[in-house]
């Protein structure tokens, strides 16, 4: 039954990987991957249906904290972008040089992402330069840059990106160790291709929109609560690190304490407007934004994962890894360049039942490392990341381009980035 398992599962995989040309949503196809892996797992008990309920219900548990932690940060960054909130950041670049505007551009997502998320800040910083750079081609090449830069940003926070997260709230890395270790890797990430590209960028940016708009409600007003909002979501994230270690209670509390404390605010600011004009200014609204379908889909690869963990088939593929290639930095480092192809977040979630917090404590060398390489690795391809998706998306990038133009700095800077981590974590071992 097991490799009736393996099979389900690398077949969900492949669908998941192949959802644009099969025309199937990879949510459908993580979805019943969770469940069949499980059926399977169930049918294959032996008559002890209950011990696999009980697994079901253990990894339920752990999966939930992620799922929830993830529901309200998704709310809190809707709720201030409804109030137009991260337009108070980014009116305030104006600068027509195209060699600044990358660099300030690039610091902005790289800062942004880590307090956000890498996704969201692409959605963000995305937005902005198509009013600051109405040049198609140039457009491009900062669009490129934004993926690198979000994703470099978002791996050296626990809240910047998921498998950060995951890792975080799973017990596999610290809050401030992991920004201690993971920063100046993270920032040489992105330094290597924007320095190359600071010396080879030619062009302009392109006749300029007129912005004067920008942080209107789209009827010439400014919003009101735009800066309040905006100091209390970032706060409330901010927040929730802190909380966890006062506390010691699970990230999640902290979440949804930050989201209810916003709603609150919500409520108050525009008390006596009529229910259809607020609707959109509430967390009630923002509920209603949310990619919801993201959130089903970690549900549905992370069930997946935790079936195997529970037939202990990710034990034994972690033993033949070791094997092979003997040193964990090796295998991880290929996790790293793997999740370029295959989405990051089914990979650390593997990696993360392959090795065990009582083979390597929290804040091992491995753990570290991975958080590197997951978040960092996937702005190889235009489609190794959900920053890179999004940007495809809404700018319509063609992946050759990418692949093309993009993906040799990113690999370099990966690369780069990883070689300044490992020789840190030697330097530090040397002492």
């Amino acid at each position: 039954m097991e490799i009736a398992v393996i099979i389900v599962f690398v077949v969900g995989y492949i669908a998941i990987a192949m959802e644009h040309p099969i025309k199937i949503n990879k949510t459908a196809s993580a979805l019943l991957t969770g469940v069949f892996c499980w059926t399977l797992h169930a049918l294959s008990s032996q008559g002890e249906p209950g011990s696999v309920t009980a697994e079901l219900s253990h990894h339920l548990a752990s999966v939930s904290e992620i799922l929830f932690f993830l529901m309200g940060a998704m709310t809190i960054v809707e709720l201030v972008d409804a109030y137009q909130g991260f337009r108070i950041i980014t009116d305030r670049i104006n600068t027509t040089n195209p060699k600044i505007l990358l660099w300030l551009i690039c610091f902005v997502t790289f800062f942004l992402s880590s307090i956000l998320d890498n996704l969201t800040t692409s959605i963000v910083m995305i937005s902005l330069i198509r009013k600051l750079i109405p040049h198609k081609e140039m457009r491009m090449f900062f669009a490129g840059m934004i993926i690198i830069a979000a994703n470099a940003g978002g791996a050296w926070t626990p809240i910047g990106d998921v498998t950060t997260t995951m890792l975080w709230i799973g017990g596999q890395i610290s809050t401030v160790n992991i920004m201690k270790v993971l920063f100046i890797p993270s920032i040489v990430c992105l330094l290597v291709p924007l320095l190359y590209l600071s010396f080879t960028l030619k062009g302009e940016l392109g006749e300029r929109q007129n912005t004067a708009h920008m942080h209107t409600d789209g009827h010439g007003e400014k919003v009101k609560g735009s800066t309040t909002m905006l100091m209390l979501g970032v706060g409330a994230l901010i927040f929730v690190p802190i909380f966890k270690t006062i506390t010691h209670l699970p990230p999640y509390i902290g979440m949804l304490m930050g989201l209810g404390v916003l709603w609150v605010v919500s409520e108050l600011i525009n008390p006596h407007a009529d229910e259809a004009s607020r609707k959109p200014f509430t967390a009630a609204g923002a509920l209603s934004r949310i990619d919801s379908s993201s959130v089903l889909f970690f549900l549905g690869i992370l069930l997946a994962v935790g079936a195997l963990e529970s037939m202990h088939i990710l034990t034994h593929f972690a033993e033949i890894l070791g094997s092979t290639f003997g040193d964990n930095r090796i295998i991880v480092t290929l996790i790293g360049l793997l999740s370029a192809v295959v989405d990051n977040v089914p990979l650390v979630a593997a990696s993360m039942g392959m090795y065990s917090l009582e083979m390597y404590p929290m804040d091992h060398l491995i753990w570290e490392y991975l958080a590197y390489c997951a978040g960092t690795g996937g702005s190889i391809l235009i489609i190794g990341s959900a920053a890179g998706v999004a940007v495809m998306g809404m700018e319509k990038i063609d992946f050759i381009w990418y692949l093309k133009k993009i993906s040799l700095l990113a690999m370099l800077g990966y690369f780069a980035g990883a070689a300044v981590y490992l020789a840190i974590h030697h330097f530090f071992l040397a002492q």
